[in-house]
This record gives structure tokens, sequence and C-alpha cells, in this order.
């Protein structure tokens, strides 16, 4: 069992920049380090999509096409934290950003993959 908390949301303008990050509280017996974790998003009438997922040891991440060169995910085990550097940032980009958590050593893009969520963080990007 994990609970994660995002916080770093904002209104920014367009290109600037922001940084998320996921602070996770995990069930005696379990370290942080045991969960692959990744990053979505939902913009309003849309579904949510995959943006970022990273390896137990931040050794690995993978993004999706629209974060390639603009976003950064890498993790603090030591923390118990997970952020993500978003610069460059588009109106585009707007949206209510989820970190979620999945047992493991591979990471996944698949939202089903993951078993825990957190309550997400609002990011406005204005024009």
């Amino acid at each position: 069992q994990v609970q994660l908390v995002e916080s770093g949301g904002g209104l920014v303008q367009a290109g600037g920049s922001l940084r998320l990050s996921c602070a996770a509280s995990t069930a005696s017996g379990r370290t942080f380090s045991r969960y692959t974790m990744g990053w979505f998003r939902q913009a309003p009438g849309k579904e949510r999509e995959f943006v970022a997922t990273i390896n137990w040891d931040g050794g690995s991440t993978y993004y999706a096409d629209s974060a390639k060169g603009r976003f950064t995910i890498s993790r603090d085990n030591a923390k118990n934290t997970m952020y993500l550097q978003m610069n460059s940032l588009k109106p585009e980009d707007t949206a209510v950003y989820y970190c979620a958590a999945r047992s493991g050593t591979y990471y996944s893009t698949q939202i089903n993959a993951y078993n825990y969520w957190g309550q997400g963080t609002q990011v406005t990007v204005s024009s």
C-alpha cells in the first residue's frame, strides 16, 4: 500500500517552468524503491494520458513524445519523492497531473498497470 500526494502545480506563462513533486507514504515493510513510478495528465474533456515513467532506481526513464526534450522525470528514494521538471511549457500542457505507482521492476506507459494514484495537481499554462 502506498499513498501519493502531488504538489507544485500552478499558473505559468507559456515558455515558463514548473517542478511537480510526488511524495509517497508506504506501508510498513515496503520501501519506495520497490515501486516503479509514473506521471500522467488529464486535460478537460480528454482522456488521461501518459507523460513519463521511471524505474525503481531512476536508471531508466521513458517519455511521451509530447514531453521529450522538455520534461525530466526523476526520483529520490531517500526522500520517498518523485519529481517532474517541466520546461518550455505550452498552453497544451494545461491539465491535471497525476503521479502513480506500481509494484515491480519495470516501468509502464499503461494506465491500468498502476495500482496507486495521487489526487492530482492542476497545471495551467497561459498563452
